[in-house]
């Protein structure tokens, strides 16, 4: 399909179609994924920080490749830093709704500090490559290969963590455990279950790959910032399956699932960049890029390290009471937009 030749309405008609099969799949996925996480007994924190994680992000990433190959570094870059800062403040959203106690007292875990510190160190590295001088392997930066590397040599550490745990969070009367839960009967055996998985995802990817050509037109078309786009437009909107899992998982109380899924979510987007800087071929992505869209790279890295630390200190805040770290990253991330949109 030409993009190009579309109206505006039909633009924004396709672009909410294709935004609502991303929401559609990501409440039917969480469903998917927790009954993996039972079946397969690897727990909730794990299967939502790397199967779910993964799964969800499947349609940014879509979208960051896409745009570069279409040569618009800002888009790429932005969108995948940008749903980062947006699913962390997602987090804070659901901690709203969590009426019994603050979110992450209740869903602490090993796995998703551990994951929250490896987000923070893969976060680390665009901004060690952006400030180095441009050297590529193929119009691919060093870092690119570092950061895949690190990611899965931090999957490997993440299941031995859980595994072989050095220490444990203490329990308390309003700490959320992962329990397998007893399934009703079900015709369908594990492959059927990864069927409707992967079903899922291959929809999900599509509905991205539709999102990020709409977008390159609509910042073509009208001048508009490619960050801003990126940040706010396409990054929001194949993030919705984020938001939409980790609500439903609060509300059926897979607490560690509805965490590990923004993590591990998260952690799996920073592979965007790898990706992205491969399908970009003008040179370095990091290197293509302006300010504006470092300054989401920043909130997603301030915001991951206000959610440790809310893991670590675990305040005990009230029924309908959100804690400091839910506060200080919506504060985080409503104050970026309102500077960028300045």
């Amino acid at each position: 399909m030409n993009f190009e030749n579309l109206t505006l309405v039909w633009l924004t008609v396709l672009f909410l179609m294709a935004g609502a099969v991303i929401l559609g799949c990501g409440v039917r996925i969480t469903d998917v994924a927790d009954r993996i996480a039972d079946r397969t007994g690897l727990g909730e924190a794990l299967i939502g920080g790397l199967l779910l994680g993964a799964a969800t992000s499947l349609s940014g990433t879509v979208v960051s490749v896409t745009s570069a190959l279409d040569g618009r570094a800002s888009l790429s870059f932005s969108n995948a830093v940008g749903g980062i800062a947006a699913q962390t403040a997602f987090l804070a959203l659901a901690d709203m709704i969590y009426r019994r106690v603050n979110l992450e007292h209740a869903a602490a875990d090993l796995s998703n500090l551990f994951q929250g510190a490896l987000l923070v160190l893969l976060l680390s590295m665009p901004l060690l490559a952006y400030a180095s001088p441009e050297i590529t392997l193929f119009a691919v930066s060093p870092v690119s290969f570092a950061l895949f590397g690190v990611y899965i040599a931090g999957v490997v550490a993440s299941k031995r963590v859980r595994d072989e745990p050095m220490w444990t969070p203490v329990g308390t009367h309003e700490t959320r455990t992962d329990q397998p839960e007893e399934e009703e009967s079900d015709a369908r055996g594990n492959i059927g279950i990864f069927a409707v998985f992967i079903g899922l995802m291959l929809l999900m990817g599509i509905s991205g790959y539709v999102i990020s050509e709409i977008a390159g037109v609509i910042t073509d078309r009208y001048g508009l910032s490619a960050s801003l786009v990126g940040a706010l437009m396409t990054a929001v909107v194949t993030s919705l399956p984020e938001l939409v899992t980790t609500l439903a998982a609060v509300r059926r109380g897979a607490l560690q699932l509805a965490v590990g899924g923004i993590i591990g979510g998260n952690t799996f987007d920073t592979l965007f960049l790898t990706l992205s800087d491969i399908a970009y071929r003008d040179g370095s992505l990091y290197h293509a890029i302006g300010k504006d869209d470092l300054i989401w790279l920043a909130v997603g890295l301030s915001a991951t390290a206000i959610l440790l630390l809310g893991l670590i200190v675990r305040q005990k805040a009230g029924p309908g009471r959100i804690g400091f770290e839910s506060a200080g990253i919506l504060v985080l991330y409503f104050g970026a937009i309102a500077i960028t949109a300045i």
